[in-house]
C-alpha cells in the first residue's frame, strides 16, 4: 500500500518545531523547498499564532509528498485538537521532545491512541 503512495521522487518528512529542531532537520538533509516555493517545515516561536501552526499542519497533511508530520510536543499543544482529528496514517504524525521541553507520553495522541486500541487505557 506505501508503494502506491510514493512518487518518484520519495517522500518527505515534514517538521514543525522551534528553531534549533528546526536547523537540526535541516543539517540532517530534511529540508526541501519545491518549485512553488513551498517549505516542509515551519519555525515555531513565540510570535507564531496557533491559526499559523494550525495552517501549516494542514497543509502538510493535504500535501501528497509528505509521509511523516514531525511536530515537537510543545507546538503539538496549541492545536492539539487538529491533530487528534487527524485520522488519516499518511501523513502518520509523531511529536517528538524540544530541548526545552521533555517529552510527556501522556500528552502524546498517537500513543494514547495505540494504548486505546491495544487495550492499555
Amino acid at each position: 500500500m506505501a508503494a502506491q503512495v510514493m512518487n518518484n521522487e520519495g517522500m518527505l518528512l515534514a517538521v514543525l518545531a522551534d528553531e534549533d529542531t528546526i536547523t537540526g532537520f535541516l543539517l540532517a538533509g530534511v529540508g526541501n523547498v519545491d518549485l512553488r516555493k513551498k517549505r516542509n517545515y515551519l519555525v515555531v516561536d513565540s510570535k507564531t499564532s496557533a491559526r499559523q501552526i494550525e495552517q501549516a499542519f494542514k497543509e502538510f497533511a493535504a500535501r501528497d509528498d509528505i509521509a511523516v508530520i514531525l511536530i515537537s510536543q510543545q507546538v503539538a499543544g496549541q492545536i492539539r485538537n487538529v491533530i487528534e482529528a487527524h485520522n488519516r496514517p499518511i501523513p502518520a504524525v509523531l511529536e517528538i521532545p524540544s530541548k526545552d521541553c521533555p517529552y510527556d507520553p501522556n500528552q502524546d495522541s498517537l500513543l494514547t491512541r495505540v494504548k486505546h486500541i491495544a487495550g492499555f487505557n
